[in-house]
């Protein structure tokens, strides 16, 4: 007889569960017979004693399994099923270039994304900035994208992972989110959910990241991928530093105008195609589509300088219902904000630092985040032209540029902007955004 309250007793004095009492609990989750104040003891017990190594992967293949596994055998696609993931950042844009660039080295992307909650953005919420784009169409014509283009960034469906979407939301008002034996099994079910043969983690610390300090990413990365691999998903996280602003940008439509004009040939702000080159060059050896670092790194830049992750993205986009010219003609397609105040520094001198949650918690107050699932986003507002460490400011050069709805919701973020910034005389030298690897050979 199934009893939660026995697993939930069991796990709250400390005893390791059976695979058997994960996947009745899970199912139960799933099909509504486990109560929410069960689900909630469940995910208390678990952030006390936390689980060991079988126990996290029985929570991820029940959590997996809760749903639909996609199965690409009958696609027949010509390489590997591939993705990312990322613990999120402000400015984090990198899953809209790796995607394409992946799709253009050979590998095959159905890159279910999230929603931006907190101080951090979703990539969800940049690709819904496009007029027309679908962004969670049904799981055929997810199928149907990525055999015909190699890559579809959207959102999930009802479908994928239903237990998670149940077991986070009573996470998220049980001071439980932060558990990462419950993150490690709500960001891998949904990836072994997508059909994946290999995966690459984007792991972040600093001011602007989940985890702000390296230690506990460090932990959360060897969990992921240790998890991972027990799971029979090889996986690799690079730990990328977020004690900065990634890119020149945050906020939805601007974060994708500074992508699709990478796409086209622009000139890439240098952390932020560190982070994203070295992602990619990680995926593609492990899926065995490059031999080594050298040769990956050829066919990363080779995808960019032909034009052909270019080519990538704007079929994506097309065949998901958005115009097919938009990396030609973004202002056609793209809305802009009404206002754009620059911000200046109270005194000259140089970048030597950034409160990279201030910066990203400035974007959600300008309406371009969420602080609540429901709340809806301006995507127009946020932050562009972002001065980074090291960088002059003065009467002539200023921080960044606020862009808002009016005047008014401008005005009410400027001092915080101006605020999250150190300026001093000298910035010590801008140190590799990719600071480590788990995982890797």
């Amino acid at each position: 007889m199934f009893l939660p309250q026995e697993i939930i007793r069991r796990k709250r004095d400390g005893h390791a569960l059976s695979a058997d009492d994960i996947a009745a609990f899970i199912a139960g989750l799933t099909d509504g017979s486990v109560s929410e104040g069960q689900a909630a003891a469940f995910a208390m017990a678990v952030w006390f004693q936390g689980m060991d190594a079988g126990e996290r992967v029985a929570l991820l293949r029940a959590m997996t399994g809760s749903g639909t596994i996609l199965d690409w055998a009958r696609e027949g696609l010509g390489g590997p099923v591939l993705d990312k993931h990322s613990t999120g950042g402000v400015g984090d844009k990198v899953s809209l270039l790796l995607a394409p660039i992946i799709a253009a080295c050979g590998g095959y992307v159905p890159m279910i994304s999230g929603r931006g909650l907190g101080h951090t953005g979703g990539t969800l919420d940049k690709m819904e900035a496009i007029q027309g784009y679908d962004a969670q169409p049904d799981l055929h014509r997810l199928k149907t994208v990525v055999r015909r283009v190699g890559c579809a960034i959207v959102g999930a469906t009802d479908e994928i992972a239903p237990a998670d979407r149940r077991l986070y939301a009573i996470r998220d008002v049980t001071a439980t989110v932060e558990s990462i034996h419950l993150i490690t099994a709500s960001i891998l079910s949904k990836k072994l959910a997508a059909g994946l043969n290999a995966l690459v983690l984007d792991v972040k610390f600093g001011s602007g990241a989940f985890m702000e300090g390296r230690e506990a990413a460090t932990g959360l990365a060897e969990m992921l991928v240790r998890t991972a691999g027990d799971a029979g998903l090889p996986t690799r996280a690079l730990l990328t530093d977020m004690g900065q602003v990634l890119g020149h940008s945050a906020g939805n439509t601007l974060e994708l105008r500074e992508c699709l004009s990478v796409l086209a040939g622009g000139a890439a702000e240098t952390r932020l195609w560190r982070v994203t080159r070295a992602l990619c060059v990680e995926l593609l050896i492990l899926s065995g589509l490059a031999t080594d670092a050298v040769n990956a790194g050829k066919l990363v830049d080779q995808a960019i300088a032909t034009g052909a992750a270019a080519d990538r993205f704007a079929r994506m986009v097309a065949v998901l219902g958005g115009p097919p010219d938009l990396i030609e003609r973004p202002d056609r397609h793209l809305v802009s904000a009404p206002v754009v105040v620059p911000v200046f520094a109270d005194r000259p001198g140089i970048v030597a630092g950034q409160d990279v949650r201030a910066l990203g918690l400035a974007v959600v107050a300008l309406g371009g985040g969420r602080t609540r699932p429901e709340d809806r986003v301006d995507p127009r507002v946020g932050l562009d032209q972002v001065a980074p460490i090291g960088a002059a400011a003065g009467p002539d050069q200023p921080l960044c540029f606020v862009h808002a709805a009016d005047r008014a919701a401008a005005d009410a973020v400027v001092c915080s902007v101006r605020n999250a910034y150190v300026i001093g005389e000298t910035a010590d030298a801008a140190a590799d955004p990719v600071a480590g690897m788990i995982g890797g050979s």
